[in-house]
């Protein structure tokens, strides 16, 4: 069969334009060499609808000590008795709780995607929108935290079913404590999105869910450095509060019910070579060197603060807990998708996104945000953070520029040439 060049060469490109570029997008990490090599394995041949011990075809005995290893090794780095490993993103491991414990027209609460939430929980335009009854709580106009009285009082309200807790956009940490709280007061379940914080989250750096949230989801490829894909756990198992039954008449767990929503509910059969990918990254979380990274992670997202302010931008909360932050950029009067588009001509890569009580629309925005995860893992540290807060304001004060901004981009790839990104590649 003949080589297909075209391909293998776009691939050649993605691989320089990673390698040349300072990658700020919250949403990504580079994985080790070692996790890309798991996913581009023979297990992509192989169909294995269900779990481990449990297939619904032959010639499974491999794959099954793979995804269990994966399970076991994902239970030990966040210390809880259930795991899924199997669903294919985080958008569907909030699909399968979802489908687990809702029925159509149930009401949800969870943070409004227009201060910093996430599509799947509860948007107009998303599944979590369209089968079920959506309502939000926000941030406080003035600090950009949290306002948990509004969550109370909303929870109080409209008594919904399932709380959702975790954002997309959100760079201080959560008081899950209280949320169960009210939770237990309406008969509400709790589900924590943890997708972006939680390599931090392992490392006991941030609050822990696992001890207030019913369940707990994530991708693994943010700052759990690993392949693309979601997972979903509890702390521990427990009876659903409706009473279900099997067919043999005994109370179906909750760990049951999740497992089903997964397979069959909203998945076919699991992709085992992303699932091995998986199982090496969660080998490397519970090293000690994924500590050392982890904590690189909050020293350089705040420093990267810190120079933002320093220089004038409006950090919504003031600062960041974790590995992102998010700039209103108004006061610099450069509306998020301009800034976006300018610094990807600097070869720095970052999302518009939209800001609390935000007056542009969500293909405008008024900001824009930044995550340390990928350039920690490069090798950078506090002292490179002036350096690229400095080149991100030269782009942004000079957008209409492209001299500067061609400046800036070689100043860039300079700067790229000391953090060799899969040197083993050539």
């Amino acid at each position: 069969m003949q080589r297909d060049t075209l391909v293998f060469d776009l691939i050649r490109k993605e691989l320089e334009r990673q390698r040349h570029g300072i990658e700020l997008i919250a949403s990504e990490n580079f994985t080790s060499l070692q996790v890309m090599q798991a996913m581009g394995n023979v297990m992509t041949n192989k169909y294995a609808e269900g779990y481990p011990g449990r297939r619904y075809y032959a010639g499974c005995e491999i794959v099954d000590q793979t995804e269990q290893l994966a399970i076991d090794r994902l239970k030990e780095i966040f210390g809880v008795e259930y795991a899924n490993v199997q669903p294919h993103s985080g958008a569907q491991a909030n699909a399968a709780v979802a489908l687990a414990v809702l029925q159509p027209g149930d009401a949800t609460l969870g943070l409004d995607l227009s201060m910093g939430g996430h599509l799947t929980h509860g948007s107009a335009v998303n599944y979590s929108g369209k089968l079920y009854q959506p309502h939000f709580y926000g941030v406080t106009r003035e600090e950009g935290l949290i306002d948990y009285e509004m969550l109370e009082a909303k929870a109080r309200e409209v008594k919904p079913k399932l709380i959702y807790c975790g954002a997309s956009a959100y760079s201080r940490d959560w008081d899950y404590a209280r949320i169960r709280k009210v939770a237990d007061e309406v008969g509400a379940l709790v589900m924590a999105d943890i997708a972006h914080p939680a390599g931090l989250i392992a490392k006991k750096l941030l609050n822990s869910p696992f001890e207030h949230c019913h369940f707990v989801t994530s991708t693994t490829h943010k700052t759990l450095r690993g392949p693309r894909g979601g997972i979903i756990m509890m702390n521990k198992d427990f009876e659903n509060p409706w009473g279900l039954k099997d067919v043999k008449g005994n109370i179906r767990m909750m760990s049951n019910l999740l497992d089903m929503a997964v397979f069959p509910g909203i998945q076919g059969g699991p992709l085992q070579h992303v699932i091995a990918a998986k199982a090496v990254a969660f080998g490397e979380i519970l090293s000690d060197e994924f500590l050392v990274y982890q904590k690189q992670v909050q020293k350089n997202a705040q420093a990267m603060a810190k120079a933002f302010v320093d220089k004038g931008y409006h950090i919504i909360s003031g600062g960041t807990d974790n590995h992102l932050m998010l700039i209103d950029l108004r006061n610099k009067n450069i509306s998020g998708k301009k800034a976006e588009q300018a610094l990807v001509q600097a070869e720095i890569t970052a999302n518009k996104n939209m800001v609390p009580y935000d007056d542009k629309s969500a293909f405008v925005t008024s900001g824009i945000r930044f995550g340390v995860a990928a350039i920690t893992t490069r090798g950078m540290t506090e002292s490179h953070m002036p350096f690229i807060v400095d080149s991100i304001d030269k782009v942004l004060m000079n957008a209409d520029d492209a001299p500067i901004i061609g400046a800036v981009r070689n100043q860039v790839n300079e700067f790229m040439e000391q953090f060799i990104l899969y040197p083993e590649m050539g």
